[in-house]
């Protein structure tokens, strides 16, 4: 008897948390369900109150299922484990965060999307490059960075640069595809208005065709923002020095710190969250004329 009541009590202090992630989700949705449906949605701070509470939900939900349920932190790590390994690793995390976002990502990003865009404009003005060019491209793209990350590894060693050619490879020809069908998109009766002003090809690119592409361009810049990083942490599995969140990532596992993973994951999503939330800032000042900025 004295054993069943033990494993009474340790089913009940179990059930708890369980029972409180039920009634805290139940409760945030209603939560949500209200400002999503009253007049306080259309305003800023009622757009940004509906993904922060239901992101707290989910953290709440996880941390109670994992002491609910007694997972254990090999699988899966709570939350607030989580954040007491970033709290004391910020000098490994940040320097992680140098070596693959800052080197490796940025840097193949700036190089990778600068030559698609002057490609992009040689392929505009070149006919056959167009014809021969973007099938290639599309070919490449869809070739997996597990296979081409190791080939650009043993050819520009260990450290960023190897990193930064992954990224290149990756960002080049999304890059490419989007700018040469936003330069595409203008009317044939904008063109004759602009060949009755006699302007030059490069007088119809500046003030007609390149603002028309800014939107394809933008879009082209946002997609890389992801696959850059992607590129980078990838790429960082098949060689690197003792530092890179994919290096970081490969070795953790191995000695079954999750913790430390999930932490650098978070690093991670918090640098692409602001990499592509400043690439979108852009394109809202550039572009504030576009009816897809227009509030």
């Amino acid at each position: 008897m004295r054993g069943i009541g033990r494993w009474r009590s340790a089913v009940g202090a179990g059930m708890t948390p369980i029972v409180f992630a039920l009634a805290f989700w139940l409760l945030t949705w209603w939560l949500n369900t209200r400002i999503a449906g009253s007049a306080w949605r259309g305003s800023r701070a009622g757009r940004l109150a509906v993904p922060v509470i239901f992101g707290i939900t989910v953290l709440v939900a996880w941390e109670c299922l994992v002491l609910g349920l007694d997972v254990s932190p090999v699988i899966l790590p709570a939350p607030t484990a989580i954040a007491a390994r970033f709290a004391v690793s910020t000098h490994v995390l940040w320097g992680d965060f140098v070596q693959t976002a800052l080197k490796g990502a940025v840097s193949g990003y700036l190089i990778g999307c600068s030559a698609a865009f002057i490609v992009s404009l040689a392929v505009d003005r070149i006919p056959f490059l167009q014809r021969g060019l973007l099938p290639i491209g599309n070919f490449v793209a869809a070739l997996p960075i597990v296979g081409i990350a190791p080939i650009l590894v043993n050819w520009f060693g260990f450290d960023w640069q190897s990193k930064a050619a992954v990224v290149v490879a990756m960002v080049f020809f999304p890059m490419l595809v989007n700018t040469v069908q936003g330069l595409a998109d203008t009317t044939s009766m904008q063109r004759d208005l602009m060949r009755t002003y006699s302007s030059t090809y490069w007088q119809t690119l500046a003030k007609l065709r390149l603002p028309a592409a800014m939107p394809f361009i933008f879009n082209g810049l946002k997609i890389s923002t992801t696959l850059a990083l992607i590129g980078a942490i990838v790429a960082e599995y098949f060689g690197s020095p003792t530092r890179g969140m994919g290096f970081r990532i490969s070795t953790e596992v191995g000695v079954l710190g999750l913790d430390m993973v999930w932490a650098e994951i978070t690093v991670a999503a918090i640098a692409g969250s602001a990499f592509y939330g400043a690439v979108a800032l852009m394109e809202r000042g550039a572009t504030f004329w576009h009816p897809s900025q227009r509030s």
